[in-house]
């Protein structure tokens, strides 16, 4: 008896996970975080969501977009939140904090995205658990009918009473008579929420263990499910529509864009924070840029492939544009799939092994986003509370949230926070990141060298025309806001120039030609690239990748501006829903994400509560243009060591100095 009461206080111990050396948990191995991280993002909207997606874009113009949106949006995004997670080692606020003080807002505001959306992502979970019961009963009860059995079993939802929107405004709003609790959806809930606790209770030993099974079995049965469903009678007629056809007219729609980068964006899962958290547990000096690369890379190669399964079940059911004009992701999985898997010889079997892949790949997104509050907690507290105590406490506490998604309106619910939550707070967070991040990392060392008129000029213009020209180009026409913006812009760039002083520190190669090209180089590119060099000396030892020299004014003058664009579609689709509660919940709820970037922008220290307390100052450094971090921190702890109070003074370093820069940049 002893011994097992032994065995399982060393279930729940974080003593015998390996350590990194600075103390912190450490990943088993690197296979087991980059499964880990991979079940983050491919989860069962790349098996279900996806396709839906390509089939509402039919032709292989949808890769074009696709494909530029990965390079554009998803691989740099994944640079820098698994560079500042394993370089700063800390989850979302702690590594944001080390990058500026100013940005805990935006790593807290990661973390409320994942809270909000790990709640209601596990109810699609049980709505897929049901199936996945009835799945063992012969014949399948939605053979009659899939669309009763999802509405009337699954859902069991109740049709709300419309809501009218006059010439003159809201009539009459929404209302929903169906609120009672589902019995069968709570105790789901429950197993589900209990399935995530065991997969990440204590730390990343065990979840980088969980992985082997959440997300490596999946892939095996995918395959599986890809051979049957591309051997069924005409499935070839599907296959040709995915892959074998091309429509040229869908190619200058902005629909196309639009979807297919938010297609990459939300699969990714840039924003979540669980990348940061998950790197943070990695050796410090991993391979950051080339795991961040594959993540993204098995991401998209992953629903590629598994889209030629839906499209063979499409070709087997003949659907296609013409007579099925659109598709949503719950009517793939929930309707699609299960009306063809119904039609199979040994349907049980095939049931079950497709809602048992879903389940898994479910629960392999569901826990790497309650690791990252989990994470956050343990950064602030550390030892004061114990890992496996946190983690069950936030799963019941998100159990117990959940329930408002257990009732007979919860389908609406849901999709009214999943709407706002995923195209405005998410879509701002990572803009947040991509613009701040190469805004006022190191901005002291600017001020030094152009003054702060010429900064305060130049940034106004690139954050005001982002923000007027998307107003001006809602409000009139697409043109013209991109060229109010544009010249906001350059109006703002040029009063800069005008006001900057000459900088006495050099710029490297053809920056530093003549004194306005040096002004351009610290107005413009200077913070991002700074960021890029002082991460390359730790993510970039020896043979590892090196963050590339055309990441920062990527992040900032491309990706930027098209996340705003996007985010900015929202807010006219709000206006034709605004008189439906669920709406407006989730619409308000999004916007607490805002609130709490731009609150910590302002006022910094109102979120010393969420950093550790030896990390408070993290984010602060002396003004040393062009010297990287590891030199700061070498001479301020040489300082620190002869008891000197005050900070040493720098010279400005040259960019080819050897002793100021890192040895892996001179490949950049």
């Amino acid at each position: 008896m002893s011994f097992l009461i032994a065995k399982v206080k060393r279930l729940f111990s974080s003593d015998n996970n390996k350590k990194s050396e600075d103390g912190r948990d450490q990943w088993p191995s690197r296979t087991g975080f980059l499964l880990a991280s991979m079940g983050g993002a491919i989860g069962q909207g790349n098996i279900i969501r996806f396709p839906s997606q390509v089939f509402n874009n039919v032709g292989l113009q949808w890769f074009i977009p696709y494909l530029l949106a990965i390079f554009i949006l998803a691989i740099p995004g994944l640079m820098l939140e698994v560079s500042i997670g394993q370089a700063y080692r800390g989850g979302a606020v702690a590594a944001y904090n080390n990058v500026n003080r100013r940005m805990r807002g935006v790593g807290l505001a990661s973390i409320m995205v994942s809270a909000v959306v790990v709640v209601y992502f596990a109810i699609i979970l049980v709505w897929i658990m049901v199936y996945f019961r009835h799945s063992f009963t012969s014949p399948l009860p939605w053979t009659a009918s899939t669309e009763a059995f999802y509405n009337n079993q699954v859902l069991r939802q109740i049709e709300p009473i419309e809501g009218v929107i006059g010439p003159n405004g809201v009539e009459s709003f929404y209302s929903y008579p169906g609120r009672g609790m589902i019995g069968e959806t709570v105790g789901w809930s429950a197993f589900v929420w209990f399935c995530v606790f065991l997969c990440m209770f204590n730390g990343v030993g065990i979840s980088g263990r969980a992985a082997y099974v959440t997300m490596a079995l999946p892939i095996v049965m995918t395959i599986i499910l890809l051979g049957r469903c591309c051997s069924l009678e005409n499935a070839g007629r599907g296959i040709k529509l995915y892959f074998g056809s091309w429509n040229s007219r869908n190619f200058g729609s902005g629909q196309l864009w639009q979807t297919a980068c938010g297609q990459v964006f939300f699969s990714t899962g840039v924003g979540f924070g669980y990348y940061i958290a998950y790197a943070s547990y990695n050796s410090k000096w991993a391979n950051a840029v080339q795991d961040a690369t594959i993540l993204v890379c098995s991401n998209c190669l992953f629903e590629t492939i598994a889209a030629f399964a839906v499209f063979g079940v499409v070709g087997y059911l003949d659907i296609n544009p013409i007579n099925t004009p659109r598709l949503g992701a719950f009517e793939i999985g929930f309707l699609t799939y299960p009306a063809a898997i119904v039609a199979m010889p040994g349907a049980n079997f095939w049931a079950v092994l497709f809602f048992l892949t879903l389940v898994l790949l479910g629960i392999s997104s569901t826990y790497p986003m309650l690791d990252v509050i989990v994470t956050a907690i343990m950064d602030r507290y550390h030892t004061k509370v114990q890992r496996p105590v946190v983690a069950f406490a936030l799963a019941l506490v998100a159990f117990l949230i959940s329930l408002m998604y257990c009732t007979q309106f919860g389908y609406y619910l849901l999709d009214g926070v999943d709407r706002w939550i995923n195209n405005l707070a998410l879509v701002f967070v990572v803009w947040s990141e991509f613009a701040l991040s190469t805004t006022i990392y190191r901005f002291k060392d600017v001020f030094t060298q152009t003054g702060k008129p010429a900064w305060a000029f130049f940034n106004g213009g690139y954050f005001l025309g982002q923000i007027i020209g998307v107003s001006v180009g809602h409000a009139v026409s697409g043109g013209a806001g991109a060229g109010i913006g544009i010249g906001i812009f350059v109006a703002g760039a040029a009063i800069a120039m005008f006001l900057c002083k000459t900088p006495t520190a050099p710029a490297p190669g053809f920056w530093n030609k003549n004194a306005m090209l040096k002004r351009l180089w610290y107005l413009a590119f200077y913070s991002g690239n700074q960021l890029r060099r002082d991460l390359n000396v730790i993510v970039a030892t020896g043979k590892n990748w090196a963050i590339p020299v055309f990441w920062s004014p990527m992040i900032r003058y491309i990706s930027s501006p098209i996340l705003f664009i996007v985010y900015s579609l929202a807010y006219p689709e709000f206006w034709t829903l605004r008189n439906d509660p669920v709406y407006v919940f989730g619409f308000i709820l999004s916007h607490f994400c805002l609130i709490f970037a731009v609150v910590a922008l302002l006022l910094p220290r109102y979120y010393d509560v969420f950093v550790p307390r030896h990390r408070l100052d993290d984010g602060k450094r002396v003004a040393a243009p062009y010297v990287t971090a590891n030199v700061l921190e070498s001479e301020a702890a040489d300082y620190a060591e002869k008891g000197s109070q005050s900070p040493p003074a720098y010279k400005t370093a040259s960019p080819t100095d050897g002793s100021s820069d890192e040895i892996k940049d001179q490949k950049s």
